[in-house]
């Protein structure tokens, strides 16, 4: 059979759900498996990890130019973890024969510190499983990456079993800095996977890499594995990646990840912040939500502790979506790259009780003035609350059977700075 009709086999039996945003050479990859056509690909990749926090495997179907629009939650995922696995798939075109950049998609896997894959046309069904399994191994998002030239090729192989196996978020006690630590610690292991994988193949002469011609041949592109150091010809598509990165070492050992208790404190909402009601009521009816980046990100902390995951700037719209159906996000994060996954939500009417801070300011990075987003979502029919009134409040935080938007208004007290609780 062809590459992409096993690839769409494989791909649908060994994942939960599957999103796409066409686009050459990966259209019909997508068409095959019937993924669901996303907005773009940020808010596909966070349906994906909405899907993983509540234990669905989940596939993403893309171009390699679309892997720019999804970095964020990428790198994100990376430092704060996952339960079932994330499959990225991406189709590279080193030849810019139906893309505007022959972008390799490889150097996401250094740059997000995720295990890469790169099949060839005896591996399709055992790389999709490898990968997912890796993602779910290291807690991260595995990328999965394609060219034409293995799509249209005769493939063979037989399909497998699914493995069992759940990743795990960032202890909560962690600070970000003992996240970082944890997870480059969990990068080094990475290296004795990728050497280690029977799906490459050691027999000297040229080192072909996924499908590129060659002796040998190199399926777990990142990190690349340092038996490849060995070869002086390496035959791969695209950019030099392999035979630049054969001499990469594991970063060095880390020490253990810092706690809140270790550094001696924690941070919080302001004492006098204007949304502490609002905090209060979830907290009351153990409401559990997708924290956003800004000061909704202290929802994780202690005294509320909602908070499932953050996966950075707008991303919590599209990953309650598919997991806790509640969503914290502030109006900035909203304008800046929230929004387009709240339209996909509506489009789709899906169940989201989206709660949008609207304090008229960044708080978190120094008060700078941010525009109003009300006139922005008139289209939403968004419920506007006071901060300050309770009554209202308690009326319009329940658990959604609908996309519902309460756009909750204050202003940040003049002076005030987040509260730091000492351990």
């Amino acid at each position: 059979m062809k590459g992409v009709e096993a690839l769409a086999a494989a791909i649908s039996a060994g994942t939960d759900r599957q999103y796409t945003v066409p686009g050459f050479p990966v259209t019909e990859l997508g068409a095959l498996t019937r993924a669901e056509m996303v907005i773009n690909e940020k808010t596909a990749l966070e349906y994906a990890l909405g899907d993983s926090l509540a234990g669905r495997r989940a596939a993403v179907i893309i171009k390699n130019v679309g892997v720019n629009a999804c970095a964020d939650p990428l790198v994100q995922a990376t430092v704060q973890g996952i339960r079932g696995g994330v499959l990225l798939v991406v189709g590279d075109d080193p030849g810019a024969k139906g893309s505007q950049t022959a972008q390799d998609s490889r150097y996401y896997g250094e740059l997000a510190e995720i295990p890469v894959i790169e099949p060839d046309e005896a591996t399709c069904f055992t790389g999709v499983e490898a990968a997912l399994a890796a993602s779910e191994t290291f807690s991260r998002v595995a990328l999965f990456r394609l060219t034409p030239q293995l799509l249209d090729a005769e493939v063979t192989g037989v399909p497998v079993p699914r493995t069992g196996g759940s990743g795990r978020l960032a202890d909560p006690g962690w600070t970000m800095h003992g996240r970082v630590t944890a997870a480059v610690e969990v990068y080094r292991a990475m290296f004795a996977w990728s050497d280690a994988s029977p799906m490459n193949r050691w027999k000297g002469g040229i080192l072909g890499v996924g499908p590129a011609p060659g002796d040998s041949r190199l399926v777990t592109v990142n990190p690349v594995p340092a038996r490849a150091a060995r070869f002086e010809a390496v035959q791969e598509y695209g950019r030099s990646f392999v035979r630049d990165h054969r001499t990469v070492l594991p970063p060095d050992r880390q020490g253990r990840p810092e706690s809140r208790g270790d550094r001696g404190f924690g941070r919080t909402f302001c004492s006098v912040c204007p949304y502490r009601t609002l905090l209060d009521i979830l907290k009351e009816r153990d409401m559990l939500l997708i924290c956003d980046a800004g000061c909704s990100v202290f929802g994780l902390n202690p005294p509320y502790e909602l908070g499932i995951a953050s996966y950075g700037m707008g991303a919590s719209i599209a990953v309650a979506t598919r997991s806790t159906r509640v969503a914290l996000i502030g109006d900035y994060a909203l304008l800046h790259s929230g929004i387009n996954a709240l339209i996909d939500v509506y489009e789709k009417r899906l169940p989201l009780l989206c709660i949008v801070m609207k304090n008229h300011c960044a708080a978190m990075t120094g008060g700078q003035q941010v525009s109003d987003p009300v006139p922005y979502l008139r289209w939403a029919d968004p419920v506007i609350c006071p901060a300050d009134d309770e009554r209202r409040l308690r009326e319009v935080i329940h658990d959604p059977d609908a996309p519902q938007t309460v756009v909750v208004e204050a202003e940040c007290p003049k002076g005030a700075h987040h509260e730091t609780v000492e351990y």
